[in-house]
């Protein structure tokens, strides 16, 4: 997270919030750096507090399985009940995002909905329904891994552990862990970038010379070899590499090139290639 965290109950640990990774360089730059190492640690905390919840017994839980309930049902029993905010992340295109997304028209009358999804989820969810007039819905981006989390009014949330982890759904019945929950959120929230501006960025840069010149950035290569491969003047070139500095808010230009993987518009695959080169010194 964009993920979520869930503190255990017994020490009343809290989690630090979370950024989106940002390119800065000053201390902003040191500063999202270590909230991008917080949220790293943040996403394996639901996984191993699931797990210690199914490998042992505590009362009052912190967390209480759902215990076979559609995820739609615990979507909406949740969520019916707000009376002020709903946030909630969607990792992929999943059963857990196709209730939420069918949910959106029920929430209730002056509710501020947040909705935060990885690239995979905005590019294969279709469009929510048209939500009432009242209810104030707003969908952010994220290039980060998410894991599936719902916070209601701060004091309600539900949990869902990763695929690996057996993909169970839990309520996170500990006001402290909410809290933790909302603050993590909050952090990832701040960082994503507005739906309509991720589908205008994916335009302006799905096309294939921009998709040969990321990818090429991702390599590692120098800008007069990529531009004599591409056919292109230097000039031509460097224009379109300080967009995608300025589009991706990044330093440098392989992170360009990583995180255009992570956008989808080139291979993952050439990024990590191309990452293993520059430490190699190729």
């Amino acid at each position: 997270m964009p993920t979520a965290a869930v503190v255990d109950g017994e020490s009343g640990d809290g989690a630090e919030p979370v950024v989106l990774p940002s390119g800065e360089s000053t201390a902003d730059g040191d500063h999202a750096a270590h909230l991008e190492e917080a949220l790293l640690q943040a996403h394996a905390l639901i996984d191993s507090t699931v797990d210690l919840y199914h490998r042992r017994s505590v009362g009052p839980a912190a967390l209480s399985r759902t215990n076979g309930v559609p995820v739609g049902e615990s979507l909406e029993h949740h969520i019916g009940r707000a009376r002020h905010t709903v946030s909630i992340t969607l990792s992929r295109a999943d059963e857990w995002a196709e209730a939420a997304r069918n949910l959106v028209p029920r929430i209730p009358a002056h509710v501020t909905v947040r909705a935060l999804c990885t690239v995979e989820a905005a590019d294969l969810l279709p469009a929510p329904p048209t939500p009432p007039d009242d209810v104030r819905l707003e969908v952010r981006v994220t290039a980060r891994p998410l894991s599936d989390t719902l916070v209601v009014d701060g004091t309600s949330a539900l949990v869902r552990a990763t695929e690996q982890m057996g993909g169970h759904t839990a309520v996170v019945n500990d006001v402290a862990a909410v809290r933790a929950l909302e603050i993590l959120f909050a952090g990832a929230w701040s960082r994503g970038r507005r739906l309509a501006e991720h589908v205008l960025m994916r335009q302006r840069l799905d096309t294939e010379l921009a998709r040969e010149i990321l990818l090429r950035l991702s390599e590692g290569k120098t800008d007069e070899a990529a531009a004599r491969e591409l056919d292109v003047s230097l000039r031509t070139y460097r224009r379109y590499v300080a967009r995608f500095l300025r589009e991706f808010d990044v330093d440098s230009r392989f992170q360009a090139g990583v995180r255009a993987a992570e956008l989808g518009l080139i291979s993952p695959t050439s990024a990590r290639d191309g990452g293993e080169r520059d430490r190699r010194g190729e």
